[in-house]
């Protein structure tokens, strides 16, 4: 049976940051994509490094030499030792979607009795 885990209050993941929380005794880096949220395994599958301590960048593509376009912007995280990187949506590596590091369903609930504060939680 899943668990599910408060992290966080929203206000304190604003859109385009992430924050690092242990969840089930897991280190999990929970990310705020343009409002929506996404929860990632803090653990690079190649060799174990702290995958949510690299850094967040966009996807760049090329349908021609010398002519680059940035996409998808904020949604990729790229290993802090090896630069391997892996969509924060799907936890999939970008060139090997076969390789991949664990993601979590995440939801956003208000709960209270009577104060009505958002609060970010992981389903695991």
């Amino acid at each position: 049976m899943r668990q599910k885990y408060a992290v966080a209050k929203t206000s304190e993941i604003p859109p385009g940051t992430h924050k690092l929380v242990e969840a089930g005794g897991r280190s999990i880096g929970v990310y705020n994509v343009d409002g929506t949220f996404y929860a990632l395994r803090n653990v690079c599958p190649h060799q174990g490094a702290e995958l949510c301590k690299g850094l967040v960048r966009p996807l760049i593509v090329s349908d021609e030499a010398g002519v680059y376009e940035q996409t998808r912007q904020g949604e990729i995280i790229r290993c802090p030792w090896h630069q391997w990187e892996f969509d924060i949506k799907t936890g999939c590596m970008i060139v090997d979607p076969d390789m991949r590091t664990r993601s979590y369903e995440v939801t956003v609930e208000t709960f209270g009795v009577t104060v009505e504060e958002e609060h970010v939680f992981i389903h695991m």
